[in-house]
């Protein structure tokens, strides 16, 4: 009673200060530290971790270097998109079992690709305000958990079963059986489908290969660079400090991330046949992100909370963008919500010492990479009297991307800022954009600057 007592006046303290934090300017944001798991190649049946189980194994070792106890946070925020049914709210369950107390606030978000990095800004949001100095932010998807769903035609055929109401009209409702209505649908590949525009993520890159003139050889040498530039950076050992192993219940060790091809050609690659506009289409699966499981987490700190703790912040995040476009050109919304942060700050692409554009698809990567180099689409779309140039491939996804590592559709925001706040480090440069296109049309943008 006593300890709930002090919380209270605890919490009651901190709200009185929240208040009058909000009445000044907006706080500084801290990135702290974090961590993810690795990637971890769905193959057609369901992988060894649920979401909640990834986003612990990740999460556990994360919490235990901390200088402050697990129940030291505000709150928990989880990006989710495949929620299996025995986990709904995986943020609260992964709250739990992470031992960071009954009382820990914690709530999913969902915004498809999204997610990862909506937990991010939602969290930076919070304690910019002064309504949280301490949050666990990530995102985890366990897209091999997807479940197989019954036809229309089943369930209704299951409805009058249920309802009927004798012998005679169960046995009337069992002559109507139909196996083609036992089909199952696989829910993953209806929810990668547009419902407003009826397209596929995969016919969506294939629009903006042809509108930018994206050739099959020019995406296939793409993806066998993000290939090489994974296998180096796990041979360098520059991700040792980034993934941290999981262990299945089985006890089987999964160290790296399983997907990356560091053998793979533009020539193995060349005989791929086109996946989603066959025979002719530009876009395969190995120029394809690839469907993979995976957590990845970020802390978030106030200038209190470092203080407080003697936290040692590795970045501070700077400033968020959102946009929104066209579904049937999702891929270029990168574009949109990076020129934003640009213009807002008053730089230019290569102002930018390193970027993280998630690679949904090669094509996608190189369309939004040629946009900011199109005079017509930088003054429609834009609104800018010239081209903002050509973005230095040396800056872009220097360790590989979701072609090699894979995307795990919540996780993956969450991961490039991650991965671009620990790479700005490396490199010794300070400012860098994470951004990704998000399934529905639209796209969501990271400024972080290196401490």
């Amino acid at each position: 009673m006593a300890q709930h007592q002090e919380k209270n006046n605890q919490e009651n303290k901190t709200d009185s200060n929240s208040s009058a934090r909000k009445q000044s300017h907006p706080r500084k944001v801290y990135l702290v530290d974090g961590a993810r798991t690795p990637f971890l190649k769905a193959r057609g049946r369901p992988g060894p971790f649920s979401p909640v189980d990834f986003a612990v194994q990740c999460g556990r070792p994360l919490l235990l270097r901390q200088p402050m106890p697990a129940d030291a946070f505000d709150q928990v925020i989880l990006g989710c998109v495949n929620v299996v049914p025995s986990e709904m709210n995986p943020a609260r369950i992964a709250a739990l079992r992470l031992g960071m107390g009954e009382t820990m606030p914690a709530f999913t978000v969902q915004i498809n690709c999204g997610s990862g990095m909506q937990s991010i800004d939602t969290a930076f949001k919070y304690i910019r305000d002064g309504d949280s100095d301490l949050i666990l932010a990530g995102g985890t998807e366990a897209l091999s958990h997807a479940p197989m769903v019954l036809q229309t035609g089943a369930v209704e055929w299951l409805a009058g079963l249920n309802a009927a109401s004798s012998p005679q009209d169960y046995a009337r409702q069992l002559g109507q059986f139909s196996p083609k209505d036992f089909k199952p649908e696989i829910s993953l590949a209806k929810g990668l489908t547009d419902p407003i525009v009826g397209l596929s993520m995969g016919q969506t890159a294939e629009v903006l290969a042809q509108q930018f003139n994206i050739t099959r050889q020019q995406a296939d040498e793409y993806a066998v660079s993000s290939h090489q530039r994974l296998a180096r950076a796990q041979e360098e050992g520059w991700l040792d400090d980034e993934v941290e192993p999981a262990i299945s219940p089985e006890g089987e060790l999964f160290r790296h991330d399983d997907g990356v091809r560091a053998d793979t050609s533009t020539e193995a690659l060349g005989k791929l046949k086109a996946a989603f506009e066959p025979p002719f289409g530009q876009v395969t699966p190995g120029n394809s992100s690839q469907v993979t499981d995976g957590a990845s987490w970020l802390i978030l700190a106030s200038e209190e909370a470092v203080e407080k703790y003697g936290l040692k912040p590795r970045a501070v995040l700077v400033d968020s963008e959102w946009a929104a476009l066209d579904p049937r050109i999702m891929g270029l919304g990168p574009v949109l919500s990076s020129t934003a942060l640009l213009k807002r700050h008053n730089a230019g692409l290569n102002d930018i010492d390193l970027w993280e554009i998630n690679e949904a698809f090669a094509a996608q990567v190189l369309a939004c990479t040629k946009a900011w180099d199109d005079p017509e689409f930088c003054r429609v779309a834009l609104g800018l009297d010239k081209p903002m140039g050509k973005l230095d491939p040396e800056r872009l996804n220097i360790d590989g991307g979701a072609v090699a590592i894979g995307h795990p559709v919540g996780t993956s925001g969450n991961r490039i800022v991650l991965h671009l706040m620990n790479a700005l480090h490396r490199k010794g440069v300070r400012r860098g954009i994470a951004t990704e296109c998000i399934g529905g049309g639209q796209s969501g943008a990271m400024l972080i600057e290196a401490v």
